[in-house]
């Protein structure tokens, strides 16, 4: 099991969990380990960061770790994950490293990476940098002119949105947006980049102070957004998190929007111009059911993955698939991206709106969202409950009785001893209901 990385990078509590000392180290073990791999050149870095107050600090520890490893950075500053990721891979750098905690709130952090290409490490270079840290210098260290030198990548921010102007594929005029920058890094980009799109474009939150990220705005708090719709009379509102990874939004009428929604408006959009590759979509086990009815009624084939935008980008890869996400709100479009992208995402919707000339409440109504209600059990221990007769027996008993009009997913936690019970039928009592009963014979086990 790994010990530093979680599902997405190194998270934690800002000097405490997370430590400009462990930063540092993280960043060091992942250009030896790159250096290793690939000896022919010093390797190369891009350095991004979102705009929390200690995002500035573990920036100086990871240059200080990269370069005291022989390795050269590119500082991009302030900009959203998805940039840094693209950066990489515009640059052929060796490695993408972020400083976010994404939608997290502002006291914690995190140290993402990102292979050459701008692709998301896989699991066993991840586990190399973890040997790496765990054993220290091995070697001699550089010196003199092998110590890596810093640049800052100035036109970072305009490459990164003109790359995303080319991605859209219409003009976005007579659409007026409001759009939530949750404080955080998309700040920076957002206005520039929907008003050059065509679009009308009220910002908001999008004055980071270092310390407002992610507070009562953004994918997390989508409601006041709803309300500044419908102040403007816009024609939709966008919210995105801290680092801008992920993007959900609200109709005109100030209703939301979810991941589920977002990713079969694009897929019918893409089918309708043989764009869809293999007709088929990604999803996570996750989505509601009332997506999957959708999508089969449209003609398209749903690949279900574990939760997680790095196992949708894995079966996208793996598969040739060129669209999948979350309901979360994740979505890659990998004709454009290597990584879940809130501002493309927000693009391609929007661009579905212009070309179809219709609003967003209609198109979204693709997806008749089921009822869904989620318990969290705690337990003494996931791998019994997972194990036990009594549970299975409730469960199976569960599917028998949703049949075709729901279901039934049990999840262990990764981090806590924990079971998530989820469950979707055709009413939301009935829902509660069977959530309920299955709950307690988690609990008793």
């Amino acid at each position: 099991m790994a010990k530093y990385f979680g599902t997405d990078g190194v998270r934690g509590r800002a000097n405490a969990d997370l430590t400009p000392e462990l930063a540092l180290a993280v960043a060091s073990a992942a250009a030896r380990v790159l250096a290793n791999h690939d000896g022919s050149h010093r390797p190369v870095a891009v350095v991004g960061r979102d705009p929390r107050v200690s995002s500035e600090m573990l920036e100086a520890a990871v240059v200080a770790g990269l370069t005291s490893a022989g390795a050269d950075v590119r500082l991009a500053g302030v900009l959203p994950t998805p940039a840094v990721a693209y950066l990489t891979q515009r640059y052929a750098a060796d490695l993408g490293v972020v400083l976010s905690a994404s939608h997290n709130p502002m006291p914690d952090n995190g140290v993402k990476l990102f292979a050459r290409g701008g692709q998301k490490l896989p699991d066993d270079i991840e586990a190399e940098i973890e040997a790496e840290i765990e054993s220290g210098w091995r070697t001699p260290r550089p010196t003199g002119a092998a110590i890596g030198r810093v640049t800052v990548a100035e036109t970072g921010a305009a490459e990164y949105v003109e790359h995303l102007l080319a991605s859209a594929p219409t003009s976005l005029a007579g659409l007026k947006v409001v759009v939530d920058c949750a404080n955080g890094a998309a700040s920076a980009v957002a206005g520039e980049l929907f008003g050059r799109a065509g679009a009308e474009a009220i910002v908001v939150a999008g004055e980071p102070d270092g310390e407002n990220i992610n507070d009562g705005v953004g994918s997390t708090h989508i409601d006041s957004l709803s309300q500044i719709v419908l102040q403007h009379r816009a024609d939709l509102g966008i919210a995105l998190d801290g680092d801008a990874d992920r993007c959900l939004a609200v109709d005109a009428a100030g209703t939301v929007v979810d991941g589920d929604q977002i990713l079969a408006i694009c897929a019918r959009a893409l089918k309708d111009r043989s764009m869809l590759a293999q007709d088929t979509v990604v999803a996570t086990v996750m989505s509601n059911l009332g997506f999957h009815h959708a999508m089969r009624e449209a003609g398209i084939k749903v690949l279900t993955t574990a939760v997680g935008d790095r196992y949708v980008l894995e079966s996208l890869t793996s598969n040739g698939l060129s669209l999948g996400g979350e309901q979360s709100g994740h979505v890659i479009f990998t004709d454009a991206a290597t990584t879940g992208d809130g501002l493309l995402t927000a693009l391609r919707l929007m661009s579905c709106m212009a070309t179809a000339g219709r609003p967003l409440a209609e198109l979204a109504a693709i997806v008749q969202r089921l009822p869904q209600v989620m318990i969290n059990v705690k337990v003494a221990d996931r791998d019994t409950v997972a194990a036990s007769p009594d549970v299975r027996a409730a469960v199976t008993a569960a599917e028998a009785e949703l049949g075709e009009d729901g279901r039934i997913l049990l999840r262990p936690s990764g981090t806590e001893q924990l079971v998530r019970v989820m469950v979707e039928a055709a009413s939301q009592e009935r829902a509660e209901q069977i959530a309920r009963r299955v709950s307690e014979v988690v609990s008793a086990v």
